[in-house]
């Protein structure tokens, strides 16, 4: 359908009327104040003025025309202003699905390379990447979304049912792109702000990370304790190795660490608080038990409702009042312009 952002503009049609109405009165007051002033004397003045009356021109067909593109110009004009738009419905559908939120951390301990594909050393964040890819090509007709976390935990993307973008945004993270520290959690609280706005039954949290927590405001377990007041589940995914010296690429140059431990305990009692359940990274199973897990709860519908996009559609009155302009041009003083060539022809 089509709407005007401004209808209250249409007032300005008003005015030609308005002015057209005081120049008549104008012109009548004027006639009047003529007739006053009548200083011929003739004893049959009746007679006089019959003899001397005749028929008033007709406007010409160039005065008619340069009217109406007069008219057409303010009427194309006003519309303009109007701000006509066409409102298209855009319709959500309504499926039932999981709210699903990915907290994945993107501290420069993920760069450490302690794991190992086909003989080759591959960093925990690669892990991450191919183990939650797998993840989320299964959750179909789940909205899903993505928060990361270094020193501060930020949302990448809010709940959607495009899994593929989030798909994208996960395999082009950057480690250390939200600081070097571990917010784990600030995670977790960032994912109650957004979840507890979904309806209770399916408010699923899957923390990702090393179980190594080094900054942030809010200690992990206070969090999951609020999570779990929430209704929040949280499946923690453990990233690292036990191995006391792990290799990691630093400044260009392969560097052992001592430093890059991986707390397991920690992860534990965070899925515990919630009543979730803590997984290995590289547990070839750990997938499918998730989603066994999470397809156990309530689904909830996704809101079924029309947002409607304005499109502007002032250009074509605009268009119009341009051309209207532009014959205006060819018609100065109510007359048809001759082009010189034609006089010299």
């Amino acid at each position: 359908m089509m709407q005007f952002h401004w209808p209250w503009m249409i007032f300005l049609l008003l005015l030609p009327a308005a002015q057209w109405l005081w120049r008549r009165t104008t012109a009548e007051v004027d006639q009047d104040q003529r007739q006053r002033h009548v200083t011929l004397l003739h004893p049959q003045l009746d007679l006089l003025q019959q003899a001397f009356n005749g028929s008033r021109p007709q406007g010409s067909t160039g005065t008619r025309l340069h009217r109406l593109l007069v008219l057409l110009l303010w009427l194309g004009l006003t519309l303009a202003l109007m701000r006509p738009q066409w409102l298209q419905p855009y319709t959500q559908e309504r499926i039932q699905g999981y709210d699903l939120l990915l907290a994945v951390d993107a501290s420069h301990s993920m760069e450490a390379l302690d794991f190992s594909v086909q003989g080759q050393q591959v960093s925990r964040i690669q892990v991450v990447k191919g183990v939650m890819g797998r993840f989320l090509e299964q959750r179909k007709n789940d909205r899903v979304g993505l928060i990361i976390f270094g020193n501060q935990a930020f949302v990448l993307s809010p709940l959607t049912l495009d899994r593929q973008a989030v798909r994208e945004l996960l395999d082009n993270l950057v480690p250390r792109i939200a600081g070097d520290g571990t917010a784990m959690g600030d995670a977790i609280g960032l994912g109650i702000r957004k979840l507890r706005e979904r309806p209770p039954g399916s408010r699923v949290l899957i923390l990702v990370a090393d179980g190594e927590n080094t900054a942030g405001t809010i200690p992990p377990l206070d969090a999951a304790r609020l999570a779990a007041a929430e209704g929040i589940r949280i499946y923690t995914i453990g990233v690292g190795s036990h191995r006391k010296e792990v290799p990691i690429v630093e400044e260009g140059r392969l560097v052992t660490r001592t430093d890059l431990g991986f707390d397991e305990s920690l992860m534990r009692q965070i899925a515990e608080e919630t009543g979730g359940a803590y997984f290995r990274a590289n547990d070839a199973d750990a997938l499918e038990k998730i989603s066994a897990r999470i397809n156990e709860l309530e689904k909830t519908h996704a809101e079924s409702r029309t947002v409607y996009v304005p499109r502007p559609l002032y250009r074509w009155p605009l268009g119009l009042a341009m051309l209207a302009l532009l014959l205006l041009g060819l018609f100065p003083g109510a007359r048809l312009r001759t082009l010189a060539g034609d006089r010299h022809a």
